[in-house]
């Protein structure tokens, strides 16, 4: 939606978060005597808010302003299927701070989504512009909420979530679709909607676009073929479908190889995804907490091998089938598994050779690491993947990891 289609309309934020508060002090700024809805299921006081010109719909009721406004703008974090906000895209009134950035955009949008690996790899593409002399922002989920970003000129590599994705009608000039995987089906109505609202990432795009996909992801490869964009295909898992796709997105703006080569090698890994944790008492840690579906702990396994003697697994239950998990586990040199309700017990019966492989279930990452002290080798690597979301046990990923990390020095 262009700005100035905003100008004579009713708009309703729809969800006060980091985003939803930046997309109201944008619109203030460029519709200064306009009033504003802001709706919100917490009940913020409008003195911490620091609003004017605004009409505040906090608590229970909060959707019910949808219907007296001519454009909602929703945050990612408002479900999708509430009946009043299900109406709402009946209606066509429902757009976002995504949709509106794409549309208004000046200069080059680079949008990366995948189930996992996306946060490394926008950063990985944005690492290796900046190094190349170009003038890149890094934006989105991992970056800075992105429409103060509208009066700039240059490369925005945007982290794209399923979530910014769905119900979108315009795609970025360059698209990273890394893979897909079965995960947020509490949210979705099922798989294939998930899929859907990640295939808006490419669905729009033109001629002159790009696409970069995972030809290894069967899912991807059949997404990829249904867009009109010029088609650069990868092959590879976890972080070698970073490099592939990072690789790719660099000769798109022609940069040297060896250049790219040197970029990949001085970028810093980011935290919770395979992140070296250290070595204490011999024994070497690996932190991979924002693995939350039962896929990025097998690749994990993979990618760290036969040294992986203890892993800890087990969190939130959104009903992901754990037996190819299982049988990984079997069939690797694991020796000691650690396990976190609620998804734990599920784990362990998924796994077959129980009798080679010891097990224990932790209330705490405190328990769960002093475990892991007393039955891993030197030498060996005690592997934190939990092929689980956090939420019943943790904040989220970055407290759950932040909490490994802290037990591993204090133990």
């Amino acid at each position: 939606m262009k700005l100035k289609e905003l100008k004579d309309k009713k708009i309703l934020i729809l969800g006060l978060g980091r985003e939803g508060m930046d997309t109201f002090k944008f619109l203030r700024k460029n519709f200064p005597n306009k009033v504003f809805g802001l709706s919100d299921q917490k009940k913020v006081k409008s003195e911490k808010l620091k609003v004017k010109n605004a009409k505040l719909y906090l608590g229970k009721n909060y959707l019910k302003a949808i219907k007296d406004y001519d454009i909602v703008i929703k945050s990612p974090g408002i479900p999708i299927h509430l009946p009043e906000v299900d109406k709402a895209f009946e209606k066509k009134k429902i757009t976002s701070q995504t949709e509106i950035f794409l549309q208004n955009c000046k200069g080059k949008t680079i949008g990366v989504t995948g189930t996992k690996g996306k946060s490394t790899t926008t950063a990985l593409i944005y690492h290796i512009l900046k190094r190349a002399g170009f003038k890149a922002y890094l934006i989105g989920n991992i970056g800075e909420p992105v429409l103060s970003y509208l009066n700039k000129d240059g490369i925005f590599v945007y982290e794209l979530s399923c979530h910014q994705l769905y119900n979108l009608k315009i795609s970025p000039h360059i698209a990273v679709l890394l893979n897909i995987y079965p995960e947020h089906l509490d949210y979705y109505k099922g798989f294939k909607e998930y899929v859907k609202a990640k295939e808006n990432i490419a669905r729009w795009q033109k001629k002159n676009d790009y696409l970069i996909y995972n030809s290894d992801d069967k899912i991807v490869k059949t997404t990829a073929a249904k867009s009109k964009a010029q088609k650069l295909s990868f092959k590879g898992k976890y972080y070698s479908q970073n490099i592939e796709a990072a690789k790719l997105a660099a000769k798109i703006f022609k940069i040297p190889a060896k250049k790219v080569k040197e970029s990949i090698k001085n970028f810093k890994s980011l935290e919770h995804r395979l992140e070296s944790a250290g070595t204490f008492k011999g024994i070497v840690f690996y932190n991979d907490s924002l693995s939350t579906i039962p896929q990025t702990a097998i690749e994990a396994l993979e990618f760290l091998g036969k040294d992986v003697e203890t892993i800890i697994l087990g969190g939130y239950d959104r009903g992901l089938d754990f037996k190819k998990l299982g049988d990984k586990i079997s069939k690797s040199k694991v020796k000691t598994v650690i396990l976190f309700p609620d998804t734990g017990e599920k784990i362990w019966k998924s796994v077959k050779n129980k009798k080679k492989i010891k097990h224990f279930f932790a209330k705490d990452m405190k328990e769960a690491v002093k475990i892991a002290f007393e039955n891993t080798q030197k030498g060996k690597i005690c592997l934190l993947s939990p092929a689980s979301p956090s939420f019943n046990l943790f904040k989220d990923y970055k407290e759950r990891g932040d909490l490994f990390k802290k037990y591993i020095k204090m133990l």
